[in-house]
């Protein structure tokens, strides 16, 4: 059985023009299938899509039309509690979010004691596993501001491992950093990939797309344009726009 189906999704976001509201479409009829140990990456233009997918996946914004059921349970029906849901369906944004007066021992063990009810000692020993897994151990007692970037971005990758979700959703988590600190955390995601992680991964990596993806989806103007294996998907696109896409961002 499938563990992501997306059927039918529509996103829009109200807008003005020339004085009218109006309805700016940013997802048209979405369709998606993820298996288990999946790890699908969604490449694009900038604006195509990718961030407001991940997000609506995630239920940080209502669709207005379509269906997501994840593990067999329709979980876009406005009954559902979105807590619920992210106990199982973990998400890294580009911007850290880490909580600047904690510790990086403290951003990761606090979700673990409050929302999964984790035993404080049994919180931090999983997040000192995954910090010295990731080559932060000796972090643990500083705080954020004392991090690197793509230290910083490494711990936003524990914390929400920590919750060991059955879905990790990385929304260009790559974008934000300097050239020199994409590849330590491009390194535990492809990590993660090769335990069997199931992941879905907006990014502008091509080369790490193609390293780790199982599918590769090509989003623009808010549809998947098309999506094929890496193989095929790099060295035969079927779609003028994907030629054209890609013949810019990987010249």
């Amino acid at each position: 059985m499938a563990l992501l189906e997306v059927t039918g999704l529509r996103k829009t976001y109200p807008s003005t023009v020339s004085g009218r509201r109006t309805d700016r479409v940013v997802l048209h009829d979405v369709n998606l299938t993820v298996e288990p140990h999946d790890v699908v990456c969604l490449v694009g233009s900038s604006g195509s899509g990718k961030s407001s997918l991940l997000r609506c996946l995630d239920l940080l914004e209502p669709i207005d039309d379509g269906v997501i059921v994840f593990d067999g349970r329709e979980i876009s029906d406005p009954v559902v509690d979105p807590r619920e849901v992210r106990r199982e369906i973990g998400m890294v944004f580009q911007a850290y979010n880490l909580f600047p007066h904690l510790t990086v021992l403290a951003n990761c063990t606090l979700a673990q004691v409050k929302v999964h009810g984790l035993r404080a000692e049994e919180a931090r020993d999983r997040a000192m596993d995954l910090l010295g897994r990731f080559g932060l151990a000796d972090k643990a007692h500083v705080h954020p501001d004392a991090l690197s970037g793509g230290q910083q971005q490494r711990v936003a990758l524990v914390r929400a491992m920590c919750a060991r979700p059955r879905l990790l959703l990385l929304d260009e988590i790559t974008a934000a950093l300097d050239p020199e600190l994409v590849g330590e955390v491009l390194d535990i995601v492809r990590a993660e990939a090769e335990a069997g992680m199931t992941m879905i991964i907006a990014t502008h990596e091509m080369a790490f797309a193609r390293d780790v993806a199982t599918t590769v989806c090509f989003l623009d103007g808010g549809r998947i344009l098309e999506r094929a294996a890496p193989a095929e998907f790099f060295s035969r696109p079927r779609e003028e726009r994907t030629r054209r896409f890609l013949g810019r961002v990987l010249s």
